[in-house]
């Protein structure tokens, strides 16, 4: 088998978003800034102090009401723009006109919907109803809206529409493909998708939340666009400014992603106790991210002490209001035993919602689930097909997984070549499980031509990530001199950072390396030491190993003759052959045990079973003598001459001694005999 398995491991870290949600209100008077309201003369970096009114030439936002209404009535009702601008300077307050969300959303409704609707009309409706400026909140609808605006060559539809396709949003299914399209073409248009988002981010230089709520969202989604590099250069510095006003100006999600920016150290100086109060503020006050953020806090001790009872408190509700993020966490809890108890079922609850929503590493968790029968009835066809789901969004571990399940057929038909594509996609991401099965299969030809240094390679890059089988790999290279020159130090050296890290067929091997002096000096109690870490992990050849160690006695170590027959006994009961023929020595010959030959024989037929020279040799000589078995001369021929063919001289001699004896032969050849083919 090779040394790699399907990757199981969860994502479980913070989430660099912000999310609305329809939560309770929270007291807290918590100041978010630095500087406790100097920021009303701050202006953005690299931009000048903007006045009461927009100081850009923008018609769209320097128009004042009066002009706007005249534009209106001269227009009639179905112009479109001036309808628009009427509608924004309500949204913002701009231009005389008090701030008024209903009435905006009535003047954007005409806009959007006219015959020739307005797009960017649309797009800034969209834009409410993500952020429930004067309607509910409605993420699926916003989407609907954007994805109209977007594909008609609006840039903040395309902005946001990006936006809601890398991160989800309840009712709005993540799909990371078709995310980095719409932010390849935003980045095709340049600040120019930008614009309107930079104007309404800098009609006002207050951050009073009384201004507008709007101006508090807009200077959160501009601050995404510098932090994520969308339509702008990536700046921390600028997302972080604009974050800064979007949390003063009452806007929960710009608290959220200023939090993760002080946990993460992203254009502020790394504050992780500033950044859990944040979160614990936004949290507090209904933000459905912040909450998982919050609950990752204390299930990790970052920024509080670890509270575990808490985090589960916190995951529960963000999944109980749709965060994929936090279904998926919570599906990591059930599943592992962390803060509840196990629960496999509930795991794959969880994760399935999650997982349907679009969530990569939930669609990998369950693709996990499902082929190893975890909390659900093993079903490799749906596993592969989740892992699909989340290969296809750029998820590395699961491309990793869907490779090796074609490599070995399991859920979809076997497909050498598709592994090897599989895990060439996967280690482009740096990915140390896909770069070692990389490696094997070049190694081994399995869907590429054998490049063995390639292989070697591949290993090393492995293995410098800390990946005990790459570095196991890369140790039995330099030991036996596949792509590389052998050298033993090396080989040891690898080897020993593989059983380090609890590789178990690394510390089996480690012990073999110090019994025999290679690559390091001989100690015998070294090599104990690390065949009994080893065959305490379940290893059967430690088991052999330490046991062979124990039954012959070597100088530094006792006999130990009752321990040898018990670890014999349970590496056979493994189906190890040595194990099986040396138990069934010991149990024939009464060694550090009763004499059992029936016994003896039953394990000298498994481990022949298996392959084992010495146990074939030992039947010829069980049916010759009747050791555990009646005397039969034609079959102790025939299990000498299968250990001969073999190669064993011993067989040979037993053959020669029983061909020369008169009274055998009148036996064997009184009903004639055809002897083996050589």
């Amino acid at each position: 088998m090779p040394l790699f398995r399907p990757t199981p491991k969860r994502q479980h870290s913070f989430l660099q978003d912000g999310a609305t949600s329809n939560g309770n209100g929270s007291n807290s008077s918590l100041v978010v800034g630095v500087d406790n309201g100097s920021q009303k003369s701050e202006c953005a970096p690299g931009t000048t102090s903007p006045n009461r009114r927009t100081s850009t030439s923008d018609p769209a936002w320097t128009e004042s009401m009066d002009q706007a209404m005249a534009n209106l009535v001269l227009g009639s009702d179905n112009d479109a723009e001036a309808i628009f601008l009427m509608g924004q300077n309500f949204l913002f307050g701009l231009n005389a006109a008090p701030v008024d969300e209903r009435r905006a959303i009535n003047f954007l409704k005409r806009a959007a919907f006219q015959v020739d609707g307005h797009v960017l009309a649309q797009a800034v409706l969209g834009f409410c109803y993500e952020f429930g400026l004067g309607v509910e909140a409605d993420s699926g609808f916003a989407e609907s809206l954007y994805q109209s605006a977007a594909m008609k060559g609006d840039g903040l539809a395309g902005a946001r529409l990006s936006f809601l396709r890398r991160y989800g949003r309840p009712y709005v299914k993540i799909n990371r493909v078709e995310a980095e399209e719409w932010i390849k073409r935003v980045n095709e248009m340049g600040a120019e998708a930008v614009k309107w988002l930079d104007g309404a981010a800098n009609c006002f230089n207050s951050p009073d939340p009384a201004v507008s709520k709007a101006f508090a969202a807009a200077n959160y989604a501009l601050g995404v666009c510098y932090h994520d590099g969308i339509g702008v250069s990536q700046d921390g510095s600028k997302a972080v400014f604009y974050y800064k006003r979007a949390a003063t100006g009452g806007e929960p999600r710009g608290k959220g992603i200023l939090a993760y920016c002080y946990g993460e150290g992203f254009g502020v100086d790394k504050d992780e106790e500033f950044a859990f109060l944040l979160y614990y503020d936004a949290a507090n006050e209904g933000e459905l991210v912040s909450m998982y953020n919050l609950a990752h806090c204390y299930e990790e001790g970052i920024g509080v002490e670890k509270d575990l009872d808490e985090a589960v408190r916190w995951y529960k509700k963000s999944a109980s209001l749709g965060s994929c993020y936090a279904q998926n966490s919570l599906g990591f809890m059930y599943e592992e035993g962390v803060g509840v108890d196990r629960d496999e079922q509930k795991a794959v609850y969880w994760y399935k919602l999650s997982a349907e929503q679009g969530y990569p590493w939930a669609q990998c968790n369950l693709g996990f689930c499902l082929q190893n029968g975890l909390g659900v009835d093993e079903n490799e066809e749906m596993g592969s097909y989740w892992y699909q789901k989340a290969a296809i969004q750029g998820h590395s571990r699961a491309q990793h997984n869907l490779g090796h399940a074609y490599q070995y057929g399991v859920g979809v038909e076997k497909d050498e070549a598709m592994a090897v594509e599989w895990y060439r996609r996967s280690s482009s991401s740096g990915n140390a499980f896909a770069l070692h099965s990389l490696g094997y299969c070049y190694q081994n030809g399995i869907g590429c031509e054998v490049d063995e240094e390639k292989a070697a390679k591949l290993y090393r890059e492995s293995a410098l990530y800390g990946h005990s089988p790459a570095q196991l790999s890369l140790g039995c290279c330099f030991r036996n001199g596949i792509g590389v020159e052998v050298n033993e130090r090396q080989a040891f050296k690898w080897i020993r950072l593989s059983a380090k890290g609890g590789n178990d067929l690394a510390q089996n091997t480690l012990g073999h390396l110090y019994e025999d002096g290679i690559g390091v000096a001989q100690d015998i109690k070294k090599a104990v030491y690390w065949y009994r870490e080893s065959a305490d992990q379940g290893n059967a050849w430690a088991m052999t190993n330490l046991a062979l160690v124990y039954l012959e006695g070597v100088p530094g170590v006792k006999r130990r003759l009752k321990e040898s027959l018990r670890l014999l006994r349970a590496a056979a009961e493994k189906d190890h052959t040595r194990a099986q023929t040396k138990l069934a020595h010991c149990l024939m010959d009464g060694i550090g045990c009763t004499v059992d030959k029936e016994e003896a024989f039953e394990w000298y037929s498994q481990a022949a079973e298996g392959g084992s020279v010495a146990a074939v040799f030992a039947l010829g000589q069980c049916y010759e003598n009747g050791d555990g078995c009646s005397v039969d001369l034609h079959k102790a021929i025939e299990f000498y001459t299968r250990a001969a063919v073999c190669g064993d001289e011993k067989a040979s001699d037993k053959l020669i001694s029983l061909v020369a004896n008169p009274s055998v032969l009148d036996e064997v050849f009184q009903n004639g005999y055809i002897a083996p083919a050589a």
